[in-house]
């Protein structure tokens, strides 16, 4: 196992020989299985992934338009009422 950027990295034929470990490893921060030094995979505890991707605990995408947002509170200022100046169109460039 190396750290490369402080995230344990394991290649795959060291992560099958020591299973196990990664397991026991991921349970206290996800390890990176890489395959020729490139990342392939991430073994996280079971709890972390659950609460990132567990479809129970996050609303549906069309539930989430529909409830639209929550707008209490929010006030636009005031526009002002100066509008500009006429654009002299006839102007030499």
């Amino acid at each position: 196992m190396t750290e490369a950027d402080h995230t344990p990295t394991w290649q795959v034929q060291e992560a099958k020989q020591r299973f196990s470990e990664v397991l026991r490893a991921a349970a206290k921060r996800p390890q990176t299985i890489t395959k020729n030094g490139t990342p392939v995979a991430v073994v996280v505890d079971i709890d972390d992934y659950r609460a990132h991707h567990d479809r129970d605990t996050r609303p549906a995408f069309a539930d989430a338009l529909l409830a639209g947002l929550d707008l209490d509170g929010f006030e636009l200022p005031a526009r002002r009422r100066d509008t500009g100046r006429a654009p002299d169109l006839f102007a030499d460039a």
